[in-house]
C-alpha cells in the first residue's frame, strides 16, 4: 500500500526533515501568504492535511483559523503537538476523512498529494470534496511539470503535474479554481504551482 510505504520513508528521516523544513522560515514568504489569503477568516473548520511537522497548521491557528493537523507519520503528529500545543493534530489518511459530509470550510493539501500515483488523484479530490461544504477552499501546493510524471524525491517517488490537469481535475471533482501562482526551478528547488479552488 502506497500510502505505508509514504508512512514509513518519512518515519525514517522525522527528525531530519523537521529541523530542515519544520517552520514557515524555511519557506518562500508568497507560500504562507497564499495560504492565509484563502483560508484565513472562514467560520468553520480547516483541515490540514499532510501536516507534517504542523508549522502550517500552527501558522493558520495564528492567524484565527479553527484548524486540526492530520498526518500519517506518528513522528510528525508527536512533534506537532509538542510544538504547537493548542491545536489538535490526530493520525489519519486523507484517502479515508473521519469527519462528516459537508462539514469542512476549508482544507489545506501543501505538497502533501505528492505522493499519489495518478490513478488515485480523482478518488482522494473526491473525499475532499465529500467533506466540505459548498464555498469551502481547497489549497494545493505541488511540484510544477510539462506533464504529469514521476520522479526520484528524495524521500519516496513523488510526482509533478501540469497546473491545468490539476484545474481540471479539481473542476470534475466540484471545485473551480480561483487563483493559481507558479515559479520557475530556482537553484535546487525543483519548479512550484500553487492553486485554490472553491467547492462548488
Amino acid at each position: 500500500m502506497q500510502s505505508e510505504t509514504v508512512r514509513q520513508a518519512y518515519g525514517s528521516i522525522a527528525g531530519l526533515y523537521i529541523d530542515l523544513f519544520g517552520t514557515t522560515r524555511k519557506m518562500n514568504p508568497e507560500d504562507p501568504a497564499f495560504i492565509g489569503r484563502h483560508l484565513a477568516g472562514h467560520l468553520g473548520p480547516v483541515l490540514d492535511l499532510g501536516c507534517g511537522p504542523g508549522h502550517l497548521t500552527g501558522y493558520l491557528r495564528s492567524l484565527g483559523v479553527d484548524v486540526r493537523g492530520i498526518d500519517l507519520v506518528p513522528e510528525f503528529v508527536t512533534h506537532a503537538r509538542a510544538a504547537y500545543p493548542d491545536v489538535e493534530f490526530h493520525l489519519g489518511s486523507f484517502e479515508h476523512l473521519d469527519v462528516a459530509t459537508g462539514s469542512v470550510d476549508g482544507i489545506l493539501a501543501w505538497y502533501s498529494l505528492i505522493h499519489l500515483p495518478p490513478e488515485e488523484f480523482d478518488g482522494v479530490l473526491g473525499e475532499f470534496r465529500r467533506a466540505m461544504a459548498p464555498g469551502g477552499r481547497l489549497v494545493l501546493g505541488f511540484f510544477d511539470a510539462d506533464e504529469v510524471g514521476p520522479f526520484a524525491h528524495k524521500v519516496v517517488t513523488a510526482y509533478r503535474w501540469p497546473p491545468d490537469e490539476v484545474s481540471e481535475r479539481l473542476r470534475r471533482a466540484g471545485f473551480r479554481e480561483v487563483e493559481r501562482v507558479q515559479r520557475p526551478r530556482e537553484g535546487s528547488q525543483r519548479p512550484h504551482a500553487a492553486m485554490a479552488a472553491v467547492a462548488e
